[in-house]
């Protein structure tokens, strides 16, 4: 019996991989619905090939020339269109790929109606982890991470109680083995170059400040329910090891391959099985050579300490980190600041904020608007 699969974000990098993965499989799974936001022409391919039962764009005037395309399917826009998919009856599993906090309501959303959610998009746990992984127990519903470094350690985790330390990997980025002065003056094009990761142009940018690396952390905090001081992050530049946990009794259990996402976004549509799959090339320990740690230079990468800072202070502080680091990015990505500048702008909404304890998600949607409000107006006045 075939897997029946929505997929928000349909259109991005964690998309458009998933939809290969599916193409591969096919006799496993079934595409029940598909959300993008803009690129209309890849998600009416994607419908001609795909033949999903429901669409939705980000606007209503895309999502009527949608509807007359292809009247035979229902097509929805906005919000309430990501909403709508993730409840419907008929899926199996929702794939959350859309980056930013349009992720956070469908994936509550579908908790809430007691589907498995596969989850690519940080936002959610790192603006609301306590919530959604609760709701997710209260639901018995699984919540299976995307992102090559969660999937490792949800496959290394067998004994939750007995496991002492997970160890979250990073590549470094393209500025490993740069001066601070050569980071802080790095021009788009050097931000954008990730020596082993084709992403998307935020998330590239987060892997360059290791910013990224940061929210990674809080995400296995709530993902797993590991305090902080368990975490640890090295730096392994050939990113062969996407992760591991260290047991109790000195035991490291490591999850190594070959960098390439469809095999965490394989496994997180698959799981609780495993299968042949897109990728063919098996790891060879050989050619891979020598395997490289290092401890992150926090000076050189002071985002990934502020990330980290925010997490253990809890509240809404990851809230305003997120809102804040976002915004500056996207000023950065529109050539409004420096590159040095996203941590600097970051750092002061954070150092200014005043946090609500105990927060509802309205609470936390209210705080991500009022931060990114507070950081455009800073963007404004770093550009006069």
């Amino acid at each position: 019996m075939k897997k029946k699969i929505a997929i928000i974000g349909s259109t991005g990098s964690i998309g458009t991989q998933a939809l290969e993965v599916t193409d591969v499989l096919k006799d496993s799974f079934e595409i029940i619905a598909l959300a993008a936001g803009e690129n209309i022409e890849l998600i009416s391919y994607q419908i001609e090939k795909y033949k999903p039962l429901y669409v939705s764009v980000k606007n209503e005037k895309d999502a009527e020339i949608l509807q007359k395309k292809f009247p035979n399917i229902s097509v929805l826009c906005g919000e309430e269109g990501l909403i709508t998919i993730a409840a419907l009856k008929e899926t199996d599993l929702l794939l959350v790929a859309v980056s930013g906090k349009n992720g956070l309501k469908p994936t509550i959303t579908a908790v809430k109606n007691k589907k498995n959610v596969a989850l690519a998009n940080k936002e959610t746990l790192v603006m609301a982890g306590e919530l959604v992984m609760k709701l997710a127990k209260e639901n018995n519903v699984n919540i299976i991470p995307v992102d090559s470094e969660h999937s490792a350690i949800f496959q290394c985790l067998n004994n939750r109680n007995n496991a002492k330390y997970l160890i979250i990997t990073s590549s470094g980025g393209p500025f490993l083995n740069a001066s601070k002065s050569e980071i802080e003056n790095a021009n788009l094009s050097k931000v954008l170059s990730h020596p082993r990761w084709n992403m998307g142009k935020k998330i590239t940018v987060d892997s360059a400040t290791l910013m990224n690396k940061g929210l990674e952390v809080i995400e296995a905090h709530h993902l797993f329910n590991f305090p902080y001081s368990n975490i640890k992050v090295v730096v392994h530049p050939q990113s062969y090891m996407h992760s591991a946990v260290e047991y109790k009794d000195g035991s490291i259990i490591a999850q190594i391959g070959i960098p390439s996402m469809h095999i965490p976004i394989q496994y997180a549509l698959t799981w609780p099985e495993r299968t042949e799959g897109i990728e063919t090339n098996s790891f060879d320990f050989i050619k891979a050579g020598k395997l490289e740690f290092y401890e992150p230079d926090y000076e050189k990468f002071p985002s990934l300490r502020l990330a980290i800072e925010a997490g253990m202070r809890g509240a809404t502080f990851p809230v305003c980190l997120n809102a804040a680091n976002e915004e500056a990015v996207l000023a950065f990505l529109d050539n409004k600041i420096k590159f040095k500048n996203i941590y600097g702008i970051t750092k002061s909404v954070l150092d200014e904020y005043q946090p609500v304890f105990n927060p509802t998600i309205d609470d936390i949607l209210e705080e991500d608007k009022k931060v990114r409000e507070l950081t455009k107006s800073i963007i404004k006045a770093e550009m006069k």
